[in-house]
């Protein structure tokens, strides 16, 4: 797993919507995460991979934003998303696994073929039905 580390990590704190009763209009509990990417020095791949595994959440800066807002309380929402910040970096340090080219086995190649003369022999018989006239 990868160190991230804290000075890349800026958070920001306001009131959420959702659990927290009449508490949830006085307090601000929900976190905003932002990680600058570009600041926390990771290898180019996984740097791509993470911006490509964040989307939406990625700006144009490179500045990763996560929202959490599923707690009552700041500290367990903030712990929330630092665990999803550390999952999505997690997941994109593993690199892709390569594709590796294969032959269709001889039983996959005849039953492919035996259905394609099947449906060819079905769309033969929808034509128009001649009498004996």
């Amino acid at each position: 797993m990868m160190k991230i580390p804290q000075e890349s990590l800026t958070f920001e704190y306001f009131r959420a919507s959702g659990p927290g009763g009449q508490n949830v209009n006085k307090v601000s509990t929900a976190v905003r995460l932002r990680f600058d990417v570009d600041a926390a020095h990771l290898p180019n791949a996984v740097r791509e991979r993470l911006t490509r595994l964040a989307g939406r959440k990625m700006t144009e800066e490179g500045i990763l934003i996560i929202e959490a807002s599923r707690f009552r309380t700041r500290e367990r929402n903030q712990a929330d998303a630092r665990a999803r910040l550390e999952q999505m970096v997690t997941q994109a340090s593993i690199p892709p696994k390569k594709r590796r080219m294969t032959k269709p086995t001889r039983a996959s190649i005849k039953k492919r073929i035996d259905a394609k003369k099947r449906k060819s022999n079905v769309k033969k018989l929808r034509g128009k039905v001649r009498g004996d006239e």
